[in-house]
């Protein structure tokens, strides 16, 4: 049945993009995502050519100033947005602190003094609260709710909710659209944390009426370890949103070398430093692996990904006490999904000893991505099967699988 899956699967040739291990089956491109074959190649022209042989005049050569905009077009068609919208820069948590100042400039009345955010958001976004909070004196109220509890917390008083589209532990998933409404309707300003989300299941941010957004690039847009993140703006913004990172190559005229800061009229006043040459080159690679490629069709094999997978861990592990948090509704689930166990942790790592990559999130979560772009529906059976043996031989109870690495 797997096999048959494969056969039909209409992007199944994307799998020839990626530089894969042999006897592995690669079930973590939600936290890393694989080598695209073409990374190592651009990489070492880049060094020898542009940097090694041409030097700073790469800068005008190259187009290297460029790079975060011409990367970012490519971006945006992925994510339902206009280019103009869309821009590379940074870190998802340095994205988070711009936009998250920026919105509560604009919503600076005193009935507005809460922000909002899930109870269990990532840790980098709560951080991000707490820190920008702090910087601005104290005046906001963090007001900590439930995910089902979103919504219904998105009151007059709020001035800003920090929302992640898909939890990164159960990979439940909000149906931005509807919150949108709700926020517009009181108000309330959405930034959306789409690192979960992005290059996995279709987005049309402009469609769906995004204000703001921000999204990583190593996990399903394959550029590599810590690869730049990018920023959303809606145009209707921009003008009047001001970043707190006045970096030069947000200024409007970066090479005027202007002793006063004036922002960018556009996306680009949400650049700071300089643009991170290397680093872009190898997201443009995980990027371009998209190509031909529709976020439709993305999307649809993820869902049957991850049912598939949900009916062979039903059929095959249903008797060890392995407890499916992941919402079961596929509109209501992003692209992985999670089971709880008491000793989640050292079977993980027994399952990793048998080539079955996925990650482990505390407290007790097993997590298993699926990046449709290389994950084949084999891939599925053969990682179930082997988990199943882990668990009917009792091999996590090894004494090497009991003590956590420093990055779990």
């Amino acid at each position: 049945m797997c096999e048959a899956h494969d056969a039909n699967d209409s992007i199944r040739d994307c799998r020839d993009r990626f530089d894969l291990p042999e006897h592995t089956i690669y079930l973590d491109g939600n936290s890393l995502g694989a080598l695209p074959r073409r990374t190592p190649v651009r990489i070492n022209e880049l060094l020898r050519n542009e940097w090694g042989e041409s030097l700073i005049k790469s800068w005008n050569k190259h187009d290297w100033a460029a790079f975060p905009q011409r990367v970012s077009l490519k971006l945006a068609r992925l994510l339902g947005a206009s280019a103009s919208e869309v821009i590379i820069a940074d870190s998802t948590s340095v994205n988070i602190f711009k936009l998250l100042a920026g919105a509560l400039v604009l919503s600076d009345v005193e009935t507005r003094r809460i922000i909002v955010s899930e109870r269990g958001n990532f840790p980098t976004d709560l951080y991000m609260v707490e820190g920008v909070n702090a910087m601005l004196g104290g005046k906001y109220t963090l007001r900590l709710v439930e995910a089902e509890e979103v919504e219904a917390a998105l009151d007059h008083d709020v001035a800003v909710a920090l929302v992640t589209q898909v939890d990164y532990r159960t990979g439940r998933q909000h149906n931005m659209a509807h919150l949108n409404t709700r926020a517009s309707q009181t108000g309330t300003h959405i930034i959306w944390d789409l690192s979960h989300s992005a290059g996995a299941i279709p987005l049309e941010l402009a469609g769906d009426g995004a204000e703001m957004a921000v999204g990583c690039g190593y996990k399903y847009f394959n550029g590599g370890p810590g690869a730049p993140a990018f920023v959303y703006l809606a145009k209707a913004l921009q003008s009047n949103f001001a970043t707190p990172l006045s970096g030069w190559f947000g200024h409007q005229s970066p090479f005027a070398f202007s002793g006063t800061y004036v922002p960018a009229a556009g996306i680009e006043r949400l650049l700071c430093g300089t643009p991170p040459v290397i680093a872009l080159a190898a997201l443009e690679c995980g990027i371009d692996t998209f190509d031909g490629v529709t976020m439709d069709a993305i999307g649809k094999k993820s869902r049957a990904l991850s049912e598939l997978f949900m009916a062979l861990m039903r059929q095959e592990c249903g008797n060890y006490h392995l407890e499916f948090v992941s919402p079961a509704a596929e509109n209501a689930r992003g692209s992985h999904v999670s089971y709880a166990h008491e000793h989640a942790y050292a079977i993980m790592q027994a399952l990793i000893d048998r080539g079955v990559i996925g990650d482990f999130r505390p407290p007790n979560l097993l997590r298993f991505g699926f990046a449709p772009l290389y994950t084949r529906f084999v891939d599925c059976y053969d990682a179930v099967i082997q988990l199943h043996d882990v668990m009917a031989n009792e091999e996590w109870k090894a004494e090497k699988y009991q003590t956590r690495n420093r990055v779990t």
